[in-house]
């Protein structure tokens, strides 16, 4: 914050002494729609322009990336429910009861919490918990390596949910996008402008769109929440797959 304001301070400054040196130079601009305030006006506009871009850049393309990272997440399950075929008889239905149930509580447990930038511990310990009871089973290695590689898989994906969950927009940058916005509002009447009547529409027009628009920057400011939220598509998409998968998978036939 203080690098900013120096800045700031700096470059007022420097027009401040230009002012001053140029003095007594060219002739007195003392017009709404001179040079000085049609070229402020303009880089006004340009800069607000720049930061309004940023704050909506920003929150879109992380929640396009957020979302793609559902559905990597729910394709690991799926994958994860599938080599637990491979497992010992007895283990079968109850790691697959077990991601099922992990599956259900993120859907309709965590996926509320994120919206608030949380994610859930005991989401967390459930999953570990069956990370851990694969890896302890009385299994052939080749059994249980895929589908501890597929769990490592949904794990590495929940910690990117989780960094998706906690993003938010650079620090300052809704203020800045509030701030040059109320700059272009009042530009005018601090340039000597004083509209009156039909002259003042526009004006009136262009501030409620300025408003609409800085709402939806904050709107869209966070992945799980707001209009551009990301929805557990994907994970209701896995659970109803759950169902079409065979509980064990098919032998060949010896001597083919």
């Amino acid at each position: 914050m203080l690098p900013s304001a120096v800045s700031a301070l700096a470059a007022v400054g420097v027009v401040a002494i230009a002012a001053f040196l140029f003095r007594r130079r060219g002739d007195d601009d003392r017009d709404a729609g001179g040079p000085s305030a049609g070229h402020a006006g303009a880089m006004l506009s340009a800069l607000f322009l720049l930061v309004f871009a940023i704050a909506i850049i920003v929150p879109w393309t992380t929640a396009d990336s957020a979302r793609q990272n559902t559905y990597a997440e729910s394709q690991a399950a799926v994958e994860s429910y599938w080599a637990a075929a491979a497992l010992p008889t007895t283990a079968v239905t109850a790691v697959r009861t077990e991601l099922r149930d992990y599956m259900s509580y993120v859907l309709v447990k965590e996926w509320p919490m994120m919206a608030e930038g949380r994610m859930s511990a005991d989401a967390t310990t459930r999953l570990n918990t069956l990370r851990a009871q694969v890896a302890q089973l009385d299994a052939p290695d080749d059994a249980k390596s895929p589908m501890l590689d597929q769990l490592g898989a949904l794990s590495a994906a929940r910690r990117q949910r989780a960094a998706d969950a906690g993003a938010t927009p650079p620090p300052g940058l809704m203020g800045l996008t509030v701030l040059t916005g109320l700059v272009i509002l009042v530009f005018p009447f601090l340039a000597g402008a004083r509209p009156r009547g039909h002259t003042l529409l526009p004006l009136l027009v262009m501030a409620g769109l300025l408003g609409v628009g800085i709402y939806l920057t904050y709107d869209i400011s966070h992945v799980f929440a707001g209009s551009l939220a990301v929805q557990p598509d994907a994970f209701r998409a896995a659970l109803l797959e759950f169902q079409h998968i065979p509980a064990t998978l098919p032998t060949t036939p010896s001597g083919t």
